[in-house]
């Protein structure tokens, strides 16, 4: 029987929207076993996430989001491994600022579910940190994958082109909210968190109106 194993890289490199560029740490989360994996948010670094996935076959490469910090090594992983990029087509506007000429290879679809190592992870379309921002549910691991939607100490930012805080705020009330309290909340920057941890924050991040 093979192990499920969930690895873990930061890479490190910038984000850049409506004339700003800021540096940034992201977070790179490989699932899989010794056979197959599958990456979720290419960033940065192609051979870093390359030399992390080793010599097992890449089944997909899940991006929650098409900013450029996520989505920026994607196309050179892809070419290197063969394996499909995966986005949101609510995100396709997002994508072409940064990969013009190199579209996403298939849509993720809410409720759909994605299978690596016996693992399956059902997409949550999130929208709010941008149109098509998805997070995905790994009930077998009690956690859920959550992009730039849910940070611990509070939602993604919401100041920029296409965002919106409202949405945001929505999306995580409804869709990760109602998650079981103990799911581990594997974000896109920075520590985990739990479900349980960030439920009762909700009115006060409404009251701040990030």
């Amino acid at each position: 029987m093979t192990t499920v194993r969930l690895d873990h890289i930061v890479t490190s490199g910038t984000f850049s929207l409506d004339g700003g560029t800021w540096d940034v740490d992201n977070n790179v989360w490989i699932l899989g076993d010794d056979a197959e994996a599958l990456v979720i948010d290419a960033a940065h670094d192609a051979d870093a996430i390359a030399e992390a996935v080793g010599d097992r076959r890449l089944v997909a490469i899940v991006c929650t989001h098409a900013h450029d910090d996520h989505v920026d090594a994607a196309p050179a992983l892809a070419a290197r491994t063969g394996a499909p990029i995966l986005l949101h087509p609510a995100d396709r506007p997002l994508w072409d600022l940064t990969h013009p000429d190199r579209a996403p290879d298939a849509d993720l679809a809410d409720g759909e579910t994605i299978r690596v190592a016996d693992v399956e992870l059902t997409v949550l379309h999130t929208p709010g940190h941008s149109p098509g921002a998805v997070c995905l549910h790994a009930p077998a691991l009690g956690a859920v994958f959550s992009g730039d939607t849910l940070f611990q100490g509070g939602p993604g930012a919401t100041g920029r082109s296409f965002s919106d805080f409202p949405t945001i705020i929505d999306s995580i009330r409804g869709r990760l909210l109602t998650l079981p309290p103990e799911t581990v909340v594997h974000t896109g920057h920075g520590d985990d968190t739990t479900i349980g941890a960030e439920s009762p924050h909700l009115e006060e991040w409404i009251a701040r109106g990030h």
